[in-house]
This record gives C-alpha cells, structure tokens and sequence, in this order.
C-alpha cells in the first residue's frame, strides 16, 4: 500500500509540475495579449523547452531499497512459516506423559534432562523460540523498512505542499492579470 501511495504522490508532483510549465507558458500569452512590447520581449527571449517539466529534485519513483528486501525475505520465509506454525502442522500429543516436577527441575538446570520426553518437549520448545525469533526478526525488517519509506514519502509531501502553495500563488496572480485585461 506505502509503494501504491509512494507511486501516487509522484504522479501527483510530476502534475504538478506540468501545470507549472503550462502556467508559465500562459503567462507568456498573457504578456503577449497585453501589450505590444510584451509581445515584442516574448518573440526575443528564449522559448522555454517542450520536454519534459522539471522534477525540481524528484527522480522517479521506486520503494526504498530497505523497504523492497524487507518483503522479499518475508515472502521467501512465508512458506516456510506456514509449514512450520503450530495450528497449521500436525502436533504429536505423546509429549504429555511428563510430571511438572520434572519440568521445573529441567527449567532449573542449563542442559536439557535426561528424561527423554522432557528433552523432547524442550527441544520443541527451543523449536518454537526459534521460529518466533526469525518471525520477530522479519517484523522488525518490515517495520524498520515501512518507517524509512514512510520518512522518504513525508519528505516528498513536504516538496509538494511548498510546489502547491507557489502554484496557488502564481494561479491567483495569472487569473487578476487575466481579468484586468
């Protein structure tokens, strides 16, 4: 969705910058219209480019590189996510045999116990861990990318509120010499 908005509000300012361009260009017939003279000054003064508008420091627009790779890796990790959640596998329910004893002792110690089904359950515990550690670890990656695009499209906003409001300015002050004419 940030890289839809992203793509959005480069139209938006590239717009912008064509209704510029066109309003310089009808400033050019106005003075043309007013006066001999301004006629006279627009015929020698250079012609302004039919190319593009300028960007005014705006490239095209492409998701920040942080942003693209942080939804790469969680596509690749989707699939195995999907075969390693828990709701979605099927879980071996043998495990439950255990005494809670066992279980707080084995909590106390560094190593797994000795019972082989506390070691089993531990194991998948530490499985588990696992996964919600690289789940967070993809989180994180996707946040920190959605906040460095987030700032970059802020920016871009900043750069076409400022184009807006001189546009504003420039059409209020075409439109009075319009109708004085």
């Amino acid at each position: 969705e940030l890289v839809r908005q992203g793509e959005a509000l480069k139209r938006t300012e590239q717009m912008v910058d064509k209704m510029d361009q066109d309003l310089k260009t009808s400033q050019r017939h106005i003075n043309s219209i007013k006066s001999v003279w301004g006629g006279l000054v627009n015929y020698f003064k250079a012609k302004p480019p039919e190319s593009k508008p300028e960007q005014n420091g705006a490239p095209e627009y492409y998701a920040n590189s942080r942003l693209k790779e942080a939804m790469m890796s969680s596509k690749e990790q989707e699939s195995k996510y999907q075969e390693s959640h828990p709701n979605l596998r099927k879980l071996d329910n043998s495990d439950n045999d255990f005494n809670k004893a066992d279980l707080v002792s084995s909590v106390q110690s560094d190593a797994y116990p000795k019972n082989q089904q506390l070691r089993a359950y531990h194991q998948k515990i530490d499985t588990n861990l696992d996964e919600m550690s690289s789940g967070l670890s993809r989180l994180k990656s996707l946040a920190l990318g959605l906040q460095t695009e987030i700032e970059e499209q802020d920016d871009m906003l900043d750069r076409l509120t400022k184009k807006v409001e001189t546009l504003d300015v420039n059409i209020k002050n075409t439109d009075r010499k319009v109708r004085q004419l």
